[in-house]
């Protein structure tokens, strides 16, 4: 169950950069950067998510669901 969560929060963390970026892109003119460490902490987490799924599936800790 823990490994579920851990899925879910790394979700949510990748929707809350998503925001900030959008947020950085329209309001915040002074410092482009921002946009850019946004972007960086989005693809990181993402890369993590896609790790996190793999390992999840090979150490059974997640099924898939077997609709037919």
């Amino acid at each position: 169950m823990w490994f579920k969560v851990l899925i879910a929060l790394n979700i949510l963390l990748i929707i809350v950069s998503l925001a900030s970026g959008l947020f950085f892109l329209s309001k915040d003119s002074s410092e482009k950067t921002r946009v850019v460490k946004s972007l960086t902490v989005r693809v990181v987490l993402s890369v993590s998510l896609i790790l996190l799924l793999i390992i999840g599936y090979y150490t059974g800790a997640i099924q898939p669901n077997a609709v037919m």
